[in-house]
Formats: C-alpha cells, structure tokens, sequence
C-alpha cells in the first residue's frame, strides 16, 4: 500500500504545482489587461488613436540565404578561383592553364548534358528539392512524325532550322496552309540563326568544329567590337535565302514578319536590303517595334560615308519613332551613342544631346551607355588634349549598382581602366576599382580576358604610379586569384623594382616568373640576369643572388616543361658567371666558362678579368693558366696582359711557365699578323 499512496502523493503534488501555475499566469494576464485598458482609456482621452497596420508575412527568395551568408565574408587572395574549389590539384597557374581547366569544364557540362538529352529514360526520378528544370533531361529529338503544322511548331520550339524549312516546304506542296503566327515564328528562328541549324552544346562531334570558329570569333571581337556583325559571326545573308524565299511567299505579313526579317538582315551584314525592307513595311502603313527601330540605328553608319549624312540617318530614324509613337528604350539610345562612336567630332556634341534626352526621360543609363561616351570622347590615335569625361562619369557612377541591360556592358571597366593607364591617373583608377566592388559590379567586369584586361592595365599604372609597398600589396593581392599577368606585366614589376632600388626581392620574383609560365621568355630572364648583375649588393643579397642564378641556369637547360628551350647567349651566360664568381661559387662559375665554349659565345674582357681575381683570391694557379688558355683560344686581346700578370703574382711550375711562354708567342704572332695586315691596307 505504501507504494500506491507515494503515488497518489506525486500526483496530487504535480496537479497543485499545475494549478499554482495557471493562477499565476492568470493573474499576470489580468494585470497585463488592466493596464492595457488604462493605456488605450488615456489614449482616447488624449486624441484620435492611430491604426495598427500589421506587415503582410514576407516571401524570401530562395538564394536570400545564401546571399545573406555570401555578405559576410570576403575574398581570400591566397586562394584559388571559386570555379577551381571542386578539384585543387588541377588549380592553374599560368593563363594557358587557366583556359584549358575553363574549357576542361564547359566541355564536362557539355558532355553531361548530352548524355542526359541523349537518354532521357535513365534520368526521369527527381530528387532536387526545389526542382531544378535546368537539370532534367529535355527533348532534343522531334515527337510528332506526320505531316502537320504541330510538327513544324515542334521543329521551330527545337531550333531545328533544316528540319523546320523542310516541313513548311511539304505544307505548301501539299496545299495545307500555314497560319501567320506559325510562318512569323519560322521567319524568327530563320533570321535568328542566318539560315542554319545552331550548334548545339551538348552535340560533342559539332563543337569540335564549333569551337575553332568560336575562339576566332572572340578574338576578333575583342579586336575590334566596332566592325561589322557579318564580321565578327563569320556569316553572311546570302541572296535569297530561306528567310527571303518564305517571306516571298508569305500570302500575308504582318509588322511581326517585317520586322524579323530587318533584324536578320541587319544582324547578317545586309545593311541595305533590311532598309529597303523598312521602306516596304512603311509602304503598307505599317510599324515597326522598337527592337527593329534599334538594329537599324545600329546599321545606319554602315550606309554612308560622310559624318552629317551618317547623323542625318540617325535623326530620321529617330523622327520615324516619334512620328509613329514608338517608345525609345535604353538600348535605342545606346544604339545611337554606338553609331556615333564612327561620327567622329560629330559625334562629342550629339553624345551629351542624346544623353541628356536619356535622363529627360526618366531612363536610367548602363554601364554600356557611359562606356560609348567615354569611346567617342577618347581615342587612342586623337591629337586633343584629355577631357574631364571620365572624371564626370565616375562622378555619375559611383556608389551606385548596376545590372546587366546591354551585351555591351562587359566593356567598360577594361575601357575605363585604358584610359586611366593613358592618362596616368591613378586616383581615377582607385576610383574605378572602388566602384567594381559597390554591389555586383564585379559581375559586369566580363569574360576571363576582359577580367585579364581590367587588371592587367590596373597594375601596370600601379607600377608606373606608385611606390613599391603599395605595388607589392597589389601584386599579393591580385596574382593569381584574380589575374595572371603575362611577361609584360612582370617586365613593369622588375622595373618597379629596379626604380626603387629593391633589387633584393628579384630572387622572389623569379620563383613567381616560373610558377606562371613565364621562364621560357628570353627579354624577361635576360633583364631578371641583367638587373642581379648589374651592381654588387651584400653578401647575403649576393647569396640570394647566386641561388637565383642557378635556378635560372636550370631553366635554361630544361625549358618549360621540355617544350620550350631558351637559347644562351654571352650576355645571359655572363651575367650568370658573374653572379656566381660575387658569392663565391667558383665551382658552378668555373662551370659557365665550359656552357661559352660548348654554345660558341665569346666571354667579355670584364668578366676573364673576374675570373683572374678570384683565382688570385684563391691562390690557384693551375686555374689562372687555365683561363689564359681559355683566352688565347677566344683570340681576347687581354691574352697578353693575362700571362703576364700571372707571371707576377702566381707561384707558377715549369710546365706551367713554358705553357704560358707559348701562349705569349701564340699572342704576338697574331699581333704581327694583324699589323703587317694593316699596314698592307
């Protein structure tokens, strides 16, 4: 029984401290509610009570957790590339590298992206959460097999640009007719892709071809974006394609027909036939869109020659639109700021017109709008004198984000920073730099080479400009997470160091040379050797020095990676020597002199000189006979001076004084030689 009543104890214990607990709460809420009362009594007595407006519940997006966790940390320069996280063994050093892993990658999404179109009844369970559609498999084949305009529908959602041209053909042959917005989207695809099929990503035997012309293609834009797009696509509107054979055909069209094929034609090169076109759909009192009015803005430059007329065109185009109430948006203007980038001084004076209409109408500029402004305003072959453009441009801009609105975006830092590096302004480009970090700027620097570009050009002004602490902050900062300079790029930092006389850390700068890929550059060892050797330092600079040496000396002789083997010449092997002989390595120096005879190349009268003294420091005889050997067989006019002063100061054997005894009458046959040849003369 005692056991049940212990029980019965607990319970009745736990149920009063339950009931002492809601009569407390109890009365904490009716006091709590008292003075709420007071309160909202005082407050109908004072005046008017404001409503309580509770906030709707907030939706996040679904990277806002990622974006809040990314705004809490910074960069790190010592490490790699985000894109090289996954695999740090295959982190790249050099630029070539850094192309190769870039390409390595897209080629492996591309790959996998085959394989998923290609058989897509191995991958139908989704397992992402939320569903990513990006990665599951999407029908690459068409479905629908008989003849119909579903079919041609399906063909045209493909891009199959053959395949679709074909169908519509066989519903014309077979009397079945084509509705206008299935012809209008044909006409689209057609014009999009110049009358052939596009490459397709994941299509692994296409992009073997595909990607010789795409490298060709980047390297000609980046060149010259202002040339013709004909140009820089590698294709041309041919006559009568199939864009112009069904627009032929057409037994209706619309504004929607006329425009796809002026925008095909503008975007092919056929500058004239796409305003012949517009002309026709004035003709029929039709109108075209803003995109149409835009490409033709663009290919008004194309079709005349003088300035006024070029600004003439542009301007009736403009009227065109006002005339038929067609509302100019941000890539209208910078279409006219692009075209007057080739209206020469015309174009100054338009371009602050054209900008102030832009902010008259309430329309917010991109960075491609100021990018076209600062072109037209600097040029590289201009005799005017700098303008405070830039100046007032970074004054527009700064402190503020932007977004990508334009395909010309990408370009104004590396244009801006050119200028900054013409101008040798360094506050401007400080300016600059500040502004790419506002926000997702950074996002708007571009592909890999205008990254390489940008940065680039910002260190070699911070050579130029600044002092040498600062410049190495940047350089620890830069290399190699953001930029990977050429051999150029570390031309301007030796330099910089050899302006403020910190030739102590070239040894430093050597061992980064040759981690970038940079050590089968023969003008940039030659000025590494030539710096080292031009003055004597301490001993311990010396020692760095000659360890420096060495490793060059190694690269020499194997080359980057066995692909590329510089070629010695007397001053490398000179400098090389000399290095060695200052820090006392007379081992490896003596060495030197065997690399001048195995590659035929002369010492210089300094450097035997050198050699007689450190043999003299050490007492070597047999070595000082030696090098007046070495120099009777280089034909040195010291030969002479050389025997004797080793007469003098060397403790020399019999047979090492009848040796130099013929090298003294070697020497004077071939100064008689020389004088009777002269005097013959």
């Amino acid at each position: 029984m005692a056991a049940p009543c212990a029980q019965v104890g607990v319970r009745l214990h736990c149920s009063g401290r339950v009931i002492l607990n809601k009569l407390e709460t109890w009365r904490q809420l009716r006091s709590f509610s008292r003075s709420l009362l007071s309160r909202q009594t005082a407050t109908e007595n004072a005046g008017p009570v404001q409503e309580i407006v509770i906030p709707k519940k907030k939706t996040w997006d679904k990277l806002a957790v990622l974006q809040a966790l990314a705004s809490t940390v910074n960069r790190d320069p010592t490490a790699a590339h985000y894109m090289f996280q996954d695999d740090p063994y295959l982190t790249p050093r050099t630029s070539p590298e850094f192309k190769l892993y870039s390409l390595s990658q897209e080629s492996g999404r591309n790959a996998a992206k085959y394989i998923v179109n290609t058989y897509p009844r191995f991958f139908q369970k989704d397992f992402a959460e939320p569903h990513i559609p990006c990665l599951m498999p999407t029908s690459v084949e068409p479905q629908i097999g008989e003849l119909s305009e579903a079919a041609l529908r399906e063909r045209v959602q493909l891009r199959r640009v053959k395949a679709a041209v074909d169908v519509y053909d066989q519903l014309l042959q077979a009397g079945t007719a084509v509705s206008l917005e299935t012809t209008n989207s044909l006409l689209d695809l057609i014009c999009l892709y110049g009358d052939k099929d596009p490459v397709r990503e994941d299509d692994p035997e296409a992009m073997e071809a595909g990607d010789v012309e795409e490298t060709q293609d980047d390297t000609r834009r980046r060149k010259g974006r202002l040339r013709k797009a004909s140009d820089v696509l590698g294709v041309v509107w041919r006559e009568n394609n199939n864009a112009e054979r069904i627009f032929n055909l057409m037994p209706e069209r619309n504004e929607q027909s006329y425009c796809a094929l002026i925008k095909g034609m503008v975007k092919y090169g056929a500058y004239t036939k796409a305003f012949n076109v517009y002309t026709d759909l004035l003709n029929n009192r039709m109108t075209a869109d803003v995109c149409t009015f835009n490409a033709l803005i663009a290919a008004a430059p194309e079709l005349k020659e003088k300035y006024q007329d070029k600004w003439a065109l542009i301007t009736d185009l403009l009227k065109h639109m006002s005339e038929q109430k067609v509302q100019p948006n941000l890539l209208t203007f910078n279409a006219v700021l692009k075209a007057l980038r080739k209206c020469g001084p015309l174009g100054r004076v338009q371009s602050l017109l054209t900008l102030g209409e832009i902010k008259a109408l309430a329309i917010e500029p991109s960075l491609a709008t100021y990018d076209h402004l600062i072109g037209i305003f600097y040029k590289a072959a201009s005799t005017r004198g700098p303008t405070e453009i830039l100046h007032e441009v970074m004054d527009e801009v700064e402190g503020k984000s932007f977004v990508a609105q334009d395909p010309d975006d990408v370009y104004f830092f590396s244009d801006a920073m050119r200028i900054c590096l013409e101008l040798k302004d360094l506050e401007l480009a400080y300016r600059l730099n500040r502004f790419l970090g506002v926000g997702d700027n950074w996002q708007l620097l571009g592909d890999f080479y205008q990254q390489n570009y940008y940065y680039g050009r910002f260190f070699t002004l911070l050579c130029i400009m600044e002092n040498l602490d600062v410049v190495m902050k940047w350089y620890r900062d830069l290399i190699p997470s953001l930029y990977y300079p050429n051999s150029q790029g570390m031309m301007d930092l030796l330099q910089a160091l050899d302006t403020d006389n910190r030739l102590d850390l070239i040894p430093e700068i050597w061992k980064d040379i040759k981690k970038l890929g940079h050590a089968n550059k023969a003008e940039l060892v030659e000025e590494v050797l030539a710096m080292m050797a031009r003055e004597q330092h301490s001993p311990e600079v010396q020692e760095s020095f000659a360890d420096c040496a060495l490793a060059v000396r190694a690269a020499f002789a194997q080359g980057d990676g066995g692909r590329f083997k510089l070629e010695w010449t007397a001053s490398s092997l000179g400098n090389i020597a000399t290095l060695l002989l200052r820090a006392g390595r007379t081992g490896p120096a003596w060495e030197m002199l065997q690399l001048f005879k195995a590659n035929n190349r002369v010492p210089g009268v300094d450097l035997v000189t050198a050699y007689l003294n450190c043999a003299k420091v050490k007492n070597n005889s047999a070595q000082a006979v030696e090098l007046v050997r070495l120099s009777s067989g280089y034909s040195l006019p010291i030969t002479a001076k050389l025997a004797c002063r080793v007469k003098e100061e060397f403790e020399l054997t019999n047979e090492q004084k009848q040796s130099l005894a013929e090298f003294e009458a070697l020497t004077s046959d071939s100064d008689s030689d020389s004088d009777s040849e002269s005097d013959k003369e």
